[in-house]
């Protein structure tokens, strides 16, 4: 599923291609995604103005006057500029048509969303698939305090409430893996026993890593395209512990151990990460 420095990474490659842009056609080829492309979209957007391109969590936030349009990408999709004369591929869903390129929706599993929030329905905020996210890990207020009020209490196993999303949005499977690793967690330990100096190492961990695979463009999930068409760039490669089950740790030369939680995997050190 691409994370948030994958969706990042698009917001910033489309958004110097269409803000500021008018859109002239939305063409919608399959509306049966995770949730239906409402039939009237494509009436309301044609030859507006695109206002601002932003993101909250893994949302894509397409702004025009009249609402904001709101892109998911699923759990394989991708965002990507074509040129006009280039023919739709199978999985091809959607395509944005502006007069000098189209960005087109790929999405093979059709688990993306393409929704409308009209202005009179107020802030975007209040959208239904929005008002539970956590706060984002770049916003100021995110910190080891933050992170400790949010876990107080809550007997789920740190990695699992950092995948909730309650707490602090995008850190997703790979991240959380890593994160965990750099703070020096076991990813087991109960949230609410996460001590208030661990949980400022966590929270910077976070932000040090979502800072390193924004810098290399996303991580090497095999489905993700940055919007130019070009694969992302391969953060994995440089993981301490995602993938790595079985190698030696870089820090003290343990075998990276492999569980699951919560049907995902989880890699760690269990030397360097304790409880």
């Amino acid at each position: 599923m691409p994370e948030l420095p994958e969706v990042e990474t698009t917001r910033r490659g489309i958004d110097a291609v269409i803000t500021g842009q008018t859109l002239r056609h939305l063409v919608v080829r399959e509306p049966r995604m995770r949730w239906p492309v409402p039939p009237e979209l494509p009436a309301l957007l044609t030859d507006r103005v695109v206002l601002e391109c932003a993101r909250r969590g893994k949302y894509l936030l397409l702004r025009f006057e009249h609402g904001i349009q709101l892109v998911h990408l699923g759990m394989s999709g991708s965002l990507r500029r074509v040129p006009l004369d280039e023919a739709p591929r199978k999985h091809d869903h959607v395509d944005w048509v502006f007069d000098h390129a189209i960005l087109r929706l790929h999405d093979p599993r059709r688990f993306g969303a393409v929704l409308w929030h009209p202005a009179q329905d107020g802030p975007i905020e209040a959208h239904p698939l929005l008002t539970s996210l956590g706060i984002e890990p770049f916003d100021p207020r995110f910190d080891g305090k933050w992170l400790h009020d949010q876990f107080r209490g809550r007997a789920m196993a740190v990695k699992q409430a950092l995948l909730a999303g309650s707490a602090v949005v995008g850190v997703g499977n790979i991240y959380a893996s890593e994160s965990l690793f750099r703070a020096g967690i076991d990813p087991r330990l109960a949230a609410g026993k996460v001590s208030r100096p661990r949980c400022d190492k966590l929270a910077a961990a976070i932000r040090a890593t979502l800072t390193d695979a924004l810098d290399s463009g996303g991580s090497t999930l095999r489905d993700y395209v940055g919007a130019s068409g070009e694969p992302g760039a391969y953060f994995t490669i440089h993981a301490a512990v995602y993938e790595r089950a079985g190698q030696p740790c870089r820090v003290c030369g343990t075998p990276i151990r492999r569980i699951v939680q919560g049907q995902r995997a989880t890699y760690f050190c269990p030397v360097c990460q304790r409880r």
